[in-house]
């Protein structure tokens, strides 16, 4: 009993030694801060239409990561190096690409291309959000809860990005997603989702883990509305899932020193989506 008694004395240490420095945001759940970033995104987005990128080909590539967690940015440059390259439409990053603090959010935005050069796409996962790290995120990119489009010769395809740093979506956030599918996505040939939590514990992690019944919700959402494809971070191993009509592709970290870097390029070619990891 004393050695339990203990051990919770010693947890409540470590956490009250941390607060001053880290948002817990992940490990303790909080829905007030996820429904404070929605709106604060919804007010951006009012000021700052939607995007969306016109290629010349039916065909087209984009380039996807997760867990890139800078500091240190030998795999980051890489993974640029292919990006700027003419055959990549827009980079995506699916949250985890910093660790919260102030100094790693100003080295990953040093060496990101500007939206003119290269359009680029930002998540917040649950780094993202340590040591009072949304500041930062909502200073450098203004919004975690959005969509682009892509528009090709014949037909446009739709990319919706979500904000689960928290583990949930919240209520408004479903409530958006929901009326989103409901009224546009019959507008759009594919349909791809972006969030940094996955759906499946291929790895079961501490932190930051989804609520099964909005789980439950967001399936059976993506099934009704024909999501083709739902590609997620997190767990920082590579894992493939199909439920239905929706593939839900978890990617490997890209974090220097992993054995498993890799990232992704996402192919829309005439027959629908394909995928290729690359190691860096």
């Amino acid at each position: 009993m004393m050695k339990q008694i203990n051990y919770i004395l010693l947890i409540m240490v470590v956490l009250t030694s941390c607060i001053g420095d880290a948002d817990l945001t992940g490990f303790i759940r909080s829905t007030d801060r996820i429904e404070d970033r929605f709106e604060a995104s919804m007010k951006w987005n009012a000021s700052n239409p939607f995007k969306t990128i016109t290629v010349a080909s039916e065909a087209y590539n984009l380039l996807v990561t997760a867990d890139v967690h800078v500091g240190e940015t030998d795999n980051y440059q890489k993974f640029l190096q292919r990006g700027i390259q003419h055959d990549i439409e827009a980079l995506v990053f699916v949250g985890d690409f910093v660790t919260g603090k102030e100094k790693d959010y100003e080295t990953f935005h040093s060496l990101l291309p500007d939206y003119e050069t290269k359009p680029r796409f930002l998540l917040t996962g649950n780094h993202e959000l340590y040591f009072d790290g949304w500041k930062h995120f909502q200073r450098l990119y203004g919004t975690s809860i959005y969509y682009f489009t892509v528009q090709t010769p014949s037909i446009k395809d739709l990319y919706i990005c979500l904000d689960s740093g928290s583990g949930t979506l919240g209520k408004s956030q479903l409530t958006w997603l929901k009326e989103l599918l409901e009224k546009d996505r019959n507008l759009y040939n594919q349909c791809v989702i972006f969030t940094h939590v996955n759906f499946f514990r291929d790895r079961h992690t501490l932190s930051t883990n989804p609520l099964v019944n909005e789980l439950l919700v967001l399936l059976d959402l993506f099934e009704k509305y024909q999501v083709n494809l739902v590609i997620m971070g997190h767990d920082h191993i590579r894992a493939e899932n199909q439920l239905g009509n929706t593939t839900y592709l978890t990617l490997d970290t890209l974090e220097d020193g992993t054995s498993n870097a890799s990232y992704l390029v996402l192919k829309k070619e005439n027959s629908g989506m394909t995928y290729q990891f690359i190691q860096p």
